[in-house]
C-alpha cells in the first residue's frame, strides 16, 4: 500500500510541474500582459523601438489612402516608432484578409485596420488578437474582434450633415436614394441610414426611393457614373443622389454634366477636394464632406501606441490631431470612439486644401 502512494505521489508532481512549465511556455509566445480577467491587455513587454505597427487600408492605390499614408509618414518621423502602411492591390475583402495573415505571419505587434467588410475580418482579426496582437480599426463600429474603433465623428450625425446639405440643394423637395461604396460598408450604411431618418424627421417633402433605396458603387468613381445614368433613366422623376463613399459624388456629378442636368439634378456627400473640386465649381455637386484621411492615419497610430504602452482608454482621449483631441465613447459602447473631424468642402474653399 505504502508503494502504491509512493507512486501516486510521484505521479502527480510530475503532473504537476508538466502543467507549470507548459504555462510558462504559454506566457512566454504572447508578447502582451493580462489584466485580472485574464484578457490581453494589450500591453507590450518589448521596448518601443522594437515594436513594429502596420495599418491596414481599404486598397493602397485609392486617394484617399494614399493621403492616409502621409499621416502614416508623419507619425513614424514624430515618433521614431517603426510603422508603415500595407494594403491590398484593390478594395477587396479577400484580399485585405490575406494582406492581415502575412503581417500575423511576419510578428506585428499591432495591426490599425480600415476594414472593407467587418464580417469577413472577424475570424482573422480574431486570430490577430489571440496571438497577443493590439488591433484597432477605423470605419468599423460593427467590428467585433477589435480593441477599438475609432470613428471621426458621430456616424448619425455626419449622415444628418450630409442630409442637410443634399435637402438644401434639392429645396427640400423631391424624390432622392442613397449611394454607398459596398454594401458591406459599416460606416457608409450608418451614414445612409441616418440621413434617411433625419430626412423622414426634418424634410417631409422630400421621398426616399423605395425601389432602389440603396446603391452601390464599388468604390469606383466610373461605376458611380454608371449607376448614376443607370438610375436617371429609369426613374426620370429622381432629383437628388446621396454619395458616400469618395467616389460617388464625383461620379455622380459627371453624370449630371454630361446629361445636361446641372441644376435640375443634385448630389451632395463624401468627397476628397481635389477630386471634387472641377464639379463644385461647375455647380454639378453642391457640397463635400469628409475628414482628413492623414490625420485618421495618425490618430489610428497613436491610438495603437497607447495600448501598447498599457494607457487608459477613456472618454476625453487625445490623439494628437484636430478633431481627435477629445475622443468619447459611444453611448452604450466600450469600444467605439468618436471626434469632431469632420470638414465641409463648396466652391468658396476647395482651393484651400492642398490634397
Amino acid at each position: 500500500m505504502k508503494k502504491f502512494l509512493s507512486v501516486l505521489m510521484l505521479l502527480s508532481c510530475i503532473v504537476l510541474v508538466f502543467a507549470a512549465c507548459s504555462s510558462s511556455s504559454n506566457g512566454n509566445n504572447n508578447s502582451s500582459s493580462s489584466d485580472s480577467s485574464g484578457q490581453s491587455s494589450g500591453k507590450s513587454e518589448k521596448d518601443e523601438k522594437d515594436w513594429t505597427i502596420a495599418l491596414v487600408p481599404k486598397d493602397s492605390t485609392n486617394a484617399w489612402f494614399v493621403r492616409m499614408e502621409e499621416g502614416v509618414k508623419q507619425y513614424a518621423k514624430d515618433t521614431g516608432i517603426n510603422v508603415f502602411q500595407k494594403g491590398p492591390a484593390k478594395t477587396d475583402a479577400a484580399m485585405q484578409v490575406q494582406v492581415i495573415q502575412d503581417l500575423i505571419a511576419q510578428g506585428v505587434d499591432a495591426l490599425a485596420v480600415v476594414p472593407v467588410d467587418p464580417a469577413a475580418l472577424e475570424p482573422v482579426l480574431g486570430e490577430a488578437i489571440d496571438k497577443g496582437i493590439v488591433v484597432v480599426t477605423h470605419e468599423g463600429s460593427t467590428q467585433q474582434n477589435t480593441m477599438y474603433d475609432i470613428e471621426a465623428f458621430d456616424n448619425k450625425g455626419y449622415g444628418a450633415f450630409i442630409m442637410d446639405n443634399l435637402a438644401k440643394a434639392m429645396g427640400e423637395e423631391g424624390l432622392y436614394t442613397t449611394m454607398v461604396g459596398h454594401v458591406t460598408n459599416a460606416s457608409h450604411n450608418e451614414w445612409a441610414d441616418a440621413a434617411v431618418a433625419w430626412q423622414k424627421q426634418k424634410y417631409p417633402n422630400m421621398t426616399l426611393l423605395e425601389k432602389e433605396p440603396r446603391v452601390e458603387s464599388e468604390d469606383n468613381q466610373e461605376r458611380s457614373y454608371e449607376r448614376a445614368k443607370e438610375l436617371l433613366k429609369k426613374y426620370p422623376d429622381l432629383k437628388g443622389i446621396m454619395g458616400t463613399g469618395s467616389y460617388d459624388g464625383p461620379g455622380i456629378a459627371k453624370a449630371y454634366e454630361e446629361l445636361g442636368l446641372v441644376g435640375k439634378k443634385f448630389t451632395a456627400g463624401t468627397g476628397m477636394p481635389n477630386e471634387v473640386k472641377q464639379y463644385l465649381k461647375n455647380d454639378s455637386m453642391s457640397t463635400a464632406t469628409l475628414w482628413d484621411p492623414k490625420d485618421a492615419g495618425y490618430a489610428m497610430l497613436t491610438l495603437a501606441t497607447k495600448i501598447l504602452r498599457g494607457e487608459q482608454i477613456e472618454n476625453g482621449l487625445d490623439l494628437g490631431v484636430p478633431g481627435y483631441d477629445k475622443m468619447q465613447f459611444v453611448e452604450g459602447s466600450d469600444k467605439v470612439l468618436y471626434g469632431e473631424g469632420w470638414i465641409e468642402v463648396n466652391k468658396d474653399n476647395v482651393d484651400s486644401f492642398g490634397f
